[in-house]
């Protein structure tokens, strides 16, 4: 191989060096020549004897100028001939490359020599090569039964079980004192505001008055239609005068009655100057003012009776029969907090524009709901025992849901699942695996399809009877 090398690299310089050394040196001798005629001989003999440094200098500088171009051009030549010495011709390198691929395929025809053929265990690693590294360590585990509650849910707002509207009576009354505000609890009876009864009990008194007044004008009409009568047989008085006393004395009497009405209104009007509460309750506004003269019937308060709030769920009609009388629900505020409640009543119509209808709730009492906030809530329909498998072990890749399982062979492989409710941190599979498939219990997200890994069993997670589920 050497003594062809040098054969080669003698040919080429041959073939091109040597033309090309002897055309530099033409063109160099010609180069010199023209130097020393434009700068040897053109500088009169006067300016070199007087300014010998400086010619000399230039000499010098054209002296290294010839230096460094032959130095490149041997330099060209002997990179060019190191070239041909350690890179043979091309078909000498095909050759090469010919035989080490005939060792190699004759080499690996041979059996292993450190362990069985493939299809051994996965661990294991080629003949002579390191053994397979697992991906990662992971807990195995296995879909569990567990009871799951069937729910419907359904929104829509908080509301007063009932309201009373509190107004005033009397008419034409300056009202003195409120005594109460908006979100003041109130028993029955317990007076809300007061009106000035001072006119009030001016005319009570002037009605008491014309009542003493008609009590003695009847006591001296029934005296003289007693006398009239008692002379009506002795025939001293006719019977056209005794009629007129009898008469005088229904009059009195009628008249005593009607002071006594007028009485009896008086004191309804001194009783109306207080505003009482009609029920146990919650004021949930006032508009009434003090010193405003309001007319009879103008409303003062508006009270939530016995403090009871309800839940109007707008329920789809498909649903709607599924409702119940005493069907449980349980309704989230808008701080999170559950509220518990108990369907009362089922209306009997649809909303024709939304085509949903209204459950009403009644909800336990709570210091976060509030009338008229709006809610979400869910309905209690029973439950069923499902297949549940941790949330963490559910992987989402491409639209759809994937678990890991484990194979024998301690490879993972994706299985595609179908999930339904989701309870906590467990959610129901309805499709894919059983009770006895090994998956992955978490960490899937880092494993590909094929992966091997090392597996650690998990503990058993001990049952619970039902759990409530967030879909329906």
């Amino acid at each position: 191989m050497n003594a062809d090398a040098t054969t080669d690299r003698e040919q080429h310089r041959v073939d091109h060096h040597d033309p090309h050394c002897m055309q530099h040196r033409e063109w160099h001798a010609n180069h010199c020549a023209r130097h020393r005629e434009q700068h040897g001989m053109q500088r009169p003999l006067q300016f070199r004897k007087q300014h010998p440094m400086q010619h000399r200098q230039h000499d010098c500088h054209h002296d290294r100028q010839h230096y460094r171009m032959h130095y490149r051009i041997d330099h060209r030549m002997q990179h060019h001939d190191a070239e041909r010495t350690f890179h043979p011709p091309a078909w000498r390198a095909a050759l090469l490359a010919l035989a080490a691929a005939g060792a190699l395929a004759l080499g690996g025809c041979g059996p292993s020599a450190s362990g069985p053929a493939s299809g051994g265990t996965p661990t294991a690693g080629t003949a002579g090569g390191p053994a397979a590294k697992p991906a990662l360590t992971v807990l195995a585990t296995q879909a569990q039964r567990t009871r799951l509650a069937i729910t419907s849910s359904a929104n829509g707002n908080i509301a007063a079980w009932q309201e009373a509207s509190i107004g005033t009576e009397a008419n034409g009354l300056r009202l003195a004192e409120v005594r109460v505000n908006v979100g003041d609890a109130v028993k029955r009876g317990q007076v809300l505001a007061t009106f000035a009864p001072a006119l009030v009990r001016a005319e009570a008194a002037q009605i008491r008055a014309s009542v003493a007044e008609a009590e003695a004008t009847l006591a001296d009409a029934a005296a003289n239609a007693a006398r009239a009568r008692d002379l009506a047989q002795s025939g001293a008085l006719s019977a056209q005068v005794i009629n007129q006393y009898a008469t005088a004395e229904r009059t009195a009497k009628a008249r005593l009655e009607a002071a006594r009405a007028a009485a009896d209104v008086q004191q309804l009007r001194l009783a109306q100057t207080q505003v009482l509460a009609p029920d146990d309750g919650v004021i949930s506004a006032r508009s009434a003012t003090v010193g405003a003269v309001p007319p009879a019937g103008q409303e003062l308060f508006r009270m939530i009776r016995q403090g009871r709030l309800e839940w109007r769920a707008e329920v789809q009609a498909a649903e709607l029969s599924r409702m119940k009388t005493g069907l449980p629900a349980t309704v989230v505020a808008a701080d999170g907090t559950a509220i518990a409640g108990r369907v009362r009543m089922v209306a009997p119509s649809v909303d024709p524009q939304t085509r949903n209808g209204l459950v009403y709730v009644d909800l336990a009492p709570s210091d976060q709901a509030r009338a008229g906030m709006f809610a979400r809530g869910e309905f209690a329909l029973g439950s069923t025992e499902v297949l549940t498998l941790p949330q963490s072990a559910v992987l989402l890749r491409d639209g759809f849901n994937y678990v890991l399982r484990i194979q024998p062979s301690s490879h993972v492989a994706e299985q595609k699942v179908g999930v339904g409710r989701r309870a906590g941190e467990r959610v129901e599979i309805t499709s894919g695996v059983d009770a006895t498939t090994r998956v992955v219990a978490s960490g899937g997200g880092f494993l590909s399809d094929g992966d091997l890994v090392r597996v650690v069993e998990a503990a058993a997670a001990p049952k619970t009877p039902s759990v409530a589920a967030s879909g329906a």
